[in-house]
C-alpha cells in the first residue's frame, strides 16, 4: 500500500514539475512567423540568380505580416524592377501606422511581444548570395521610416535597422540606421501614402498622441530618411564567394511606435561607384494636374554614398536653372544645411555646403507656372552637383539630378545607365471648360470598346460583357458623319450593356445628352431600352425602341419611339414621318434638362429641324448625378434576327458649378 501511495506521489510531483515547466516556457515568446522568405529576397535582388538560400523570421504569431513585397506605397516606388520589400517592427504596409490601422488611432502602432521581454519586436531576412565573377562591392537602396520621430530622438526608444554582410574574405561589415543617429530629412508632410503620414491631433507631437492623416503644421508625428544608396567600401566582397546578407529591424527600449525599412536594388559592382547621387522630385502644391498659375515645389536630395566627406570647396556645390515659363517664388529657397540662394541675374538656384559621408542634404525651392501655356506644354529642368572625386579640395566631377520615377532611356552622363540622369518633367494642362464634349468613335479600335478623352481626361467608356449572340462595339461598316460608329445588337439573354461616364473628371454636370442613331425599318417583335442612370442606379430618363406589328404589308413590323413619364408611364414620341414610325434613316435624339424638375425629349432628321418635342414630366433623379446609359432588351423569346442599331455623333452638354 505504501508503494502504491509513493507511486501516486511521484506521479503527482512529476505532473507539478511538468506544469511548472510549461508555465516557464509559456513566459518565453514564440516566433511563429518563420518561412524561407524567398519572395522578399527576389523582390530586393537586382540579379535574382545570385540567390542561393534565404530564411525569414518575425514576431507575428499569426503569419508573416512584419514584411511585405509591394509595387508601390504612397511615395515609395521600386528603384529597380517592379517590386521592393518593406520590413517593419509592426505590420508592414499598414496605412496608417496606428494600432489596428485606425484613422484616427493610437500612434503606438501594432506590437507582438510583451514590452518586458527582450529582444523586442523584430523582423529578419537572411540571404545567402553568390558573388558573381569580377564583383568586389555590394550596394542597395534603403529608406528608414519611424513614428518614434520626432519626440523620441535622443532617448532609449531607439528603433534600429542593421544590414550586415558577412564575407569569408573581407569579414563582417554593417550599415546601421537608428532613431537617435539616423539622418531624418523628411517628416509626415513629405511621405504621403506610406502610412507614416500621421499628424498629432493636438498639433504637438511631444507625447503619446491620437493621430490621423490630416496634415497639420505643426503636428507632423513621424519621419523618414531619403532613399539612400549604400555600399561600395561599406560592404567589400570577393568574386566567386558565398556571402550572408542579414536585414534586421528591431524595436529598442520598448516594442511600441512602429518603424519600417524600404529595401530594394541590392546589386554587386566591380568598382567603387560615384560618391554623389542627386535625386529630384516635383509636386504641384495646388493638387491635381499642373495648370497655369500653379505653384510647383522642387526638392533635390544630394546623397554622399562614399566613406569620405564631400567638403564645401571653392565654387558652387549645386546649381539649378529654373525651367522656362516659370517664375521663382521669392524666399522659397530653403536648406537646413549650407547656403542656398536665388541668382536673379542667371535665373538659377545655387547651393554651397558640405555633404558628410553616408548622409544627404535636402534643398527646396518653388516656382509659379506662367499663364497662357498651351495644353501639353512640358516644363523640364535638371540641376548639377559639383563634387570632389579625388579628395584634393577641388570640385572636379559633376552629377546630374535624376527624376527617380522616370527613365527616358537616354544616357546623358555616359556611365552606361539610363535611369540615373533624367530631367524632372511636368506637363501643363490648359483646361478650358468646354460647353459640350463629343464621342464620334472615329479614334477607337474597330470591334472593340470605345473610350473618349477631353485633353488628358477620360470622360467616357463603354463596357461590354455580352456573349456571342450580341454586338456592343465600335464598327467601321456604317456611320453618319464620321468614319466609324457604335453598333448595338442586344438579345435579352445577354443582359444589360453600359456606356459609363466620368464627367467629374471635367468638373462638370450634364445638362443635355444627344446621339445620332440609325435602325432598320423591319424586324420581329422586339424592344430595346435606353436608360440614363445616376450614380445610385436610379433612372433619370428612359427611352424605348419598340418594333410593333402594324399588319401593313410588306413591312408588318415598324419601329416607334417611346419615352417614360413618371406621372403617366410610357408615351409615344410622335413623328410626322411615315405616319408616326421611324424608317431606315439617321435621326438625332436629344434629352435635355428643363429647369430643376422637368426633362425635354426631341427627335430630328438631317433634312429638317425638330420633328417632335415633348415634356416628359417631373424628373425622378437629378442630372447632376449622371453616371451611365444602360442598354437592355427584355424581349422574350429573342428574335431569330435581332435588329441592329448604329450610334454616331454622341454629345453631352455640360454645366459647371461656380
Amino acid at each position: 500500500m505504501k508503494k502504491i501511495q509513493n507511486k501516486y506521489l511521484v506521479i503527482i510531483v512529476n505532473i507539478l514539475i511538468f506544469s511548472i515547466a510549461l508555465n516557464i516556457v509559456s513566459l518565453e515568446p514564440v516566433c511563429a512567423g518563420s518561412y524561407n522568405g524567398q519572395d522578399l529576397a527576389l523582390a530586393i535582388l537586382k540579379n535574382q540568380s545570385t540567390l542561393i538560400d534565404s530564411t525569414y523570421e518575425d514576431c507575428d504569431e499569426i503569419s508573416h505580416r512584419q514584411a511585405i513585397v509591394l509595387s508601390s506605397l504612397g511615395i515609395m516606388e521600386p528603384t529597380d524592377g517592379l517590386t521592393f520589400a518593406l520590413f517593419s517592427t509592426g505590420i508592414a504596409g499598414s496605412n496608417p501606422v496606428t494600432t489596428d490601422e485606425l484613422n484616427p488611432g493610437d500612434e503606438r502602432g501594432t506590437y507582438f511581444r510583451s514590452k518586458y521581454v527582450n529582444p523586442r519586436d523584430y523582423s529578419e531576412l537572411i540571404m545567402t548570395l553568390q558573388v558573381p565573377l569580377y564583383m568586389h562591392y555590394l550596394y542597395y537602396d534603403v529608406q528608414f521610416f519611424s513614428s518614434e520621430y520626432p519626440e523620441y530622438i535622443g532617448t532609449k526608444y531607439n528603433d534600429r535597422l542593421t544590414i550586415s554582410v558577412n564575407s569569408p574574405s573581407k569579414g563582417l561589415s554593417e550599415y546601421i540606421f537608428d532613431v537617435n543617429n539616423g539622418y531624418f530629412v523628411l517628416d509626415s508632410n513629405d511621405i504621403s501614402g506610406t502610412g507614416f503620414d500621421i499628424f498629432a491631433q493636438s498639433g504637438n507631437p511631444s507625447d503619446v498622441d491620437l493621430v490621423d492623416t490630416t496634415p497639420r503644421t505643426p503636428g507632423a508625428d513621424a519621419g523618414a530618411s531619403d532613399i539612400i544608396p549604400i555600399g561600395g567600401a561599406v560592404h567589400p566582397v570577393s568574386p566567386g564567394e558565398q556571402i550572408t546578407v542579414t536585414i534586421f529591424i528591431e524595436d529598442v527600449g520598448d516594442n511600441m511606435f512602429d518603424s519600417a525599412a524600404f529595401i530594394d536594388n541590392l546589386r554587386f559592382s566591380g568598382f567603387a561607384m560615384t560618391n554623389i547621387v542627386a535625386r529630384k522630385t516635383v509636386s504641384d502644391l495646388n493638387g491635381g494636374e499642373v495648370e497655369s498659375n500653379d505653384v510647383l515645389k522642387y526638392r533635390i536630395t544630394i546623397s554622399n554614398i562614399g566613406t569620405a566627406d564631400q567638403n564645401d570647396n571653392p565654387g558652387n556645390e549645386f546649381d539649378d536653372y529654373l525651367p522656362e515659363n516659370t517664375t521663382y517664388v521669392p524666399g522659397s529657397a530653403y536648406s537646413e544645411f549650407g547656403n542656398i540662394s536665388y541668382d536673379s541675374l542667371e535665373n538659377k538656384i545655387i547651393w554651397n555646403g558640405n555633404v558628410p559621408a553616408e548622409t544627404s542634404r535636402v534643398l527646396d525651392f518653388k516656382v509659379t507656372v506662367n499663364e497662357s501655356l498651351p495644353n501639353g506644354y512640358i516644363i523640364s529642368n535638371q540641376g548639377t552637383v559639383y563634387w570632389d572625386s579625388d579628395e584634393d579640395g577641388t570640385n572636379d566631377a559633376t552629377e546630374l539630378t535624376d527624376d527617380i520615377y522616370y527613365d527616358d532611356d537616354i544616357d546623358l552622363d555616359g556611365d552606361g545607365e539610363t535611369n540615373d540622369d533624367d530631367p524632372t518633367i511636368v506637363i501643363v494642362y490648359s483646361f478650358d471648360k468646354p460647353s459640350f464634349v463629343t464621342e464620334d468613335f472615329s479614334d477607337d479600335i474597330p470591334f472593340e470598346q470605345a473610350t473618349q478623352l477631353y485633353l488628358s481626361r477620360e470622360w467616357f467608356e463603354t463596357f461590354n460583357s455580352g456573349t456571342w449572340g450580341s454586338r456592343f462595339e465600335v464598327v467601321p461598316i456604317y456611320h453618319y458623319s464620321t468614319s466609324q460608329s457604335f453598333k448595338i445588337q442586344l438579345r435579352q439573354s445577354d443582359g444589360a450593356q453600359y456606356w459609363d461616364y466620368n464627367l467629374s473628371s471635367l468638373g462638370a454636370d450634364m445638362i443635355w445628352w444627344e446621339i445620332w442613331f440609325a435602325c432598320g425599318d423591319t424586324s420581329e417583335d422586339y424592344q430595346l431600352y435606353l436608360n440614363l442612370k445616376n450614380e445610385y442606379d436610379q433612372d433619370i430618363a428612359k427611352i424605348r425602341f419598340d418594333y410593333i406589328n402594324k399588319s401593313a404589308k410588306p413591312m408588318n413590323w415598324t419601329l416607334e419611339l417611346f419615352y417614360w413619364n413618371p406621372t403617366n408611364g410610357w408615351n409615344q414620341l410622335e413623328s410626322d414621318f411615315k405616319g408616326g414610325y421611324l424608317g431606315n434613316s439617321w435621326y438625332k435624339l436629344r434629352i435635355e434638362k428643363n429647369g430643376e424638375s422637368y426633362i425635354n425629349y426631341s427627335i430630328s432628321r438631317p433634312i429638317r429641324e425638330n420633328v417632335d418635342f415633348a415634356i416628359a414630366g417631373q424628373l425622378a433623379a437629378p442630372f447632376s448625378d449622371f453616371a451611365s446609359v444602360e442598354w437592355i432588351s427584355n424581349t422574350n423569346p429573342d428574335p431569330a434576327v435581332c435588329p441592329m442599331f448604329f450610334i454616331d455623333e454622341h454629345k453631352v452638354g455640360l454645366t459647371y458649378q461656380s
